[in-house]
């Protein structure tokens, strides 16, 4: 799948971080943009960002916690430049490790509930495109089966757990109506918030906590998007980026585990 001259709906394209990454690196292989991000003023220096590069680009408001607004979302894509071939589910909740047992209600409805609205919409206007492609974020957190440190936000590892199983889900649309649904599971990413943490670690206490030596740029998690989007063969795979690893897919029908213990 070529990407220039298609459209393309990035949410939670407002912000400093991977969204905004990915909204700017399909601009520039041509495709018309719309920033959906829940914060307004943002989401419109992004569009404006990408006009004045000379990308086409147009700003949704959206919180994908509300259905009916990522129904509009998806219309307006439609509307503004006459189809959609390209949906990626970027928007998320604030990770909050320090707070284990709060905020649930909101993680669980922008990461996992927000993906299905955007996904479930998106499939109407792909079939109406001829196919296309739809990416989900997920994250590494939603591999681990107890973790050595206790640093978990289970309402986002939750969510996040929830995607990928939604993605794999979907497999079959891709043979049989060419609307291919992959996903995408990175590890640590440099954005600001994990910068100044990490920032404040040395390389012993890195280790001792299970923080990678070296983050992920948003750069690299848009150049992952783009291959996901762009290769035809993959419908319902999953990619893990370990933050110091390289790329790969896990094998399809992995049982989610090496060994059983009895």
């Amino acid at each position: 799948m070529t990407i220039a001259d298609k459209v393309a709906i990035v949410t939670g394209s407002g912000g400093v971080g991977c969204g905004r990454a990915i909204a700017h690196r399909f601009a520039k292989e041509g495709a018309a943009v719309v920033v959906s991000d829940i914060h307004c003023e943002r989401g419109e220096e992004v569009r404006s960002q990408i006009e004045e590069s000379g990308g086409r680009a147009a700003f949704f408001a959206t919180d994908v916690r509300v259905e009916e607004q990522v129904r509009e979302l998806v219309a307006f894509a439609e509307k503004t430049f006459g189809a959609l071939h390209i949906l990626v589910n970027n928007a998320s909740a604030p990770f909050r490790p320090g707070e284990p047992l709060d905020h649930w209600q909101d993680t669980v409805q922008t990461d996992l509930l927000g993906t299905m609205y955007a996904t479930r919409a998106a499939i109407d206007a792909l079939r109406r495109s001829g196919g296309g492609a739809i990416v989900n974020i997920s994250s590494i957190s939603a591999l681990w089966h107890g973790r050595p440190t206790h640093n978990a936000s289970p309402s986002y590892d939750l969510a996040k757990a929830g995607v990928i199983r939604l993605t794999t889900g979907l497999a079959w649309l891709g043979a049989k109506e060419g609307i291919r649904v992959n996903c995408l599971a990175p590890g640590w990413i440099a954005v600001p918030e994990v910068l100044a943490y990490w920032h404040t670690l040395t390389p012993e206490q890195r280790r001792e906590r299970s923080v990678p030596s070296r983050l992920l740029e948003t750069s690299q998690i848009a150049d992952a998007v783009i291959s996901l989007v762009t290769d035809e063969n993959l419908a319902g795979r999953v990619m893990v980026w370990w933050s110091e690893d390289e790329p790969g897919l896990i094998p399809w029908a992995d049982r989610g585990y090496t060994a059983l213990e009895c």
